[in-house]
């Protein structure tokens, strides 16, 4: 029923500094504004925005926002979220963000803002150039869960992700799940962590070349890069993590796999296997010191609904 990741939103406590690095550095652009919120958008993407900022005393994630077909998927999916008893935030009605759209809010089972819509304007946007080092869209989101085996379930059960992948290692068990939404490889990755909490927001670029200029841009900038560039074997897609003013981990990426559902059978990957993390070999080892930069804050924002 869910068809595509719409957008993440983040509050900050220094909004200006948060916004400045996401349009000067990263290569999105503010599309609207409001007092205390700045709506960005990428360039080659139909939605109205792909990250929301917005100040508050408090690092957290806001909200994640799926995209369905239709008003009536919207209804059908708050009816039985609701017969599950999964709190809801808001009913179905119309929303006052940019776009419009009608569309409902709820808690996932660790206490994450969801929301999920239909009929959103789509934003005049264009065709990518060749070398040019900008998000085409939010590829996907990956979330660190205290509980991730439940988190995985909740996600599955009640909204119909399928899982494409595990990671594992041989001390630690399964450390993350891969779930997709559509024929993209994953729209939301479960991350075993000590806390829920961000554990990077993917954004897709043209292709090879410009996601490597993209990263070679950042690194001249002096943004802080934590890893990368590599290519991962799940999903296939290429990988460089860097740190924005708060500490939440973006990351660049491109050539995320298409999947054929019809033939598609999870694997197990053991990535203590370095292949595994990178094919390519290019990338810094992955390391406690990669891996605890992107446990990031623990969210305080759990089962406290962000303003509309």
């Amino acid at each position: 029923m869910i068809t595509h990741l719409r957008h993440i939103d983040l509050a900050v406590p220094d909004l200006a500094r948060q916004q400045d690095f996401f349009t000067n550095a990263w290569g999105l652009s503010t599309e609207h504004t409001d007092t205390g919120i700045a709506f960005l958008a990428a360039e080659g993407s139909p939605e109205q925005y792909v990250v929301r900022l917005r100040e508050a005393a408090d690092k957290r994630i806001d909200l994640i926002a799926f995209g369905v077909a239709a008003q009536s998927d919207v209804d059908t999916l708050a009816e039985r979220l609701g017969v599950a008893g999964v709190t809801l935030v808001s009913e179905p009605a119309e929303l006052k963000t940019p776009g419009g759209g009608y569309g409902f809010r709820f808690f996932d089972n660790e206490g994450r803002t969801v929301e999920i819509s239909a009929d959103v304007a789509v934003r005049h946007h264009r065709k990518i150039e060749e070398g040019e080092p900008v998000p085409v869209r939010l590829s996907h989101v990956v979330l660190n869960s205290a509980n991730p085996e439940e988190t995985r379930a909740f996600y599955e059960t009640h909204l119909g992700f399928r899982l494409s992948d595990i990671l594992m290692h041989p001390r630690m068990g399964e450390m993350m799940w891969f779930l997709r939404i559509n024929a993209w490889h994953h729209s939301l990755a479960i991350a075993r962590g000590p806390h829920p909490s961000l554990h990077h927001a993917s954004f897709e670029l043209r292709g090879i070349d410009e996601y490597m200029r993209g990263t070679g841009k950042l690194l001249r900038a002096g943004v802080e890069k934590i890893w990368g560039p590599g290519r991962h074997l799940a999903g296939n897609n290429t990988f460089s993590y860097f740190l924005d003013p708060h500490g939440n981990t973006v990351e660049y990426t491109t050539e995320l796999e298409l999947v054929d559902e019809d033939a598609w059978h999870p694997h197990l990957y053991d990535f203590s296997d370095p292949a595994v993390s990178d094919q390519w070999g290019t990338a810094n080892a992955m390391d406690e010191f990669v891996a605890r930069k992107s446990f990031n804050d623990p969210d305080r924002g759990l089962f406290l609904a962000p303003p509309v």
